[in-house]
């Protein structure tokens, strides 16, 4: 799909995708980390997909996403739609969704290298 293509798509979509995306990947590493039940999986998980980690993440990889990228988590973040749980801060929760339109875009664009090298610096910071 073509850069112009995957910017028609709203931020919900966007995030939709991107959160399934980067849940895969989150998967992925702790499966490959550890052979462990599947409940204490989920539990390690949920570690990394909470809108506080994934909030944390993005204040110590965005400055290096390159300047598309970060306009596309800026779409994400300041999208109208958002409302956060309960259990979040709005900043958590809109920081959070900008990473996953970021990472939804990169998706869609076949960008999967580079959805590899941030996850990568995400996983960095643990």
């Amino acid at each position: 799909m073509t850069r112009r293509d995957a910017n028609q798509y709203g931020t919900a979509a966007l995030a939709f995708l991107g959160d399934a995306v980067y849940e895969q990947f989150v998967r992925e590493m702790i499966v490959t980390q550890a052979n462990m039940p599947a409940g204490k999986l989920h539990n390690e998980a949920v570690k990394y997909v909470c809108c506080e980690y994934q909030s944390e993440a993005v204040e110590r990889i965005f400055d290096r996403l390159t300047e598309e990228e970060q306009a596309v988590y800026k779409r994400g973040r300041n999208a109208d739609s958002i409302t956060p749980p309960k259990h979040s801060s709005a900043q958590d929760y809109r920081r959070a969704t900008g990473l996953e339109c970021l990472f939804g875009y990169l998706y869609l664009v076949g960008e999967s290298e580079r959805l590899r090298e941030i996850f990568g610096m995400i996983c960095d910071m643990r």
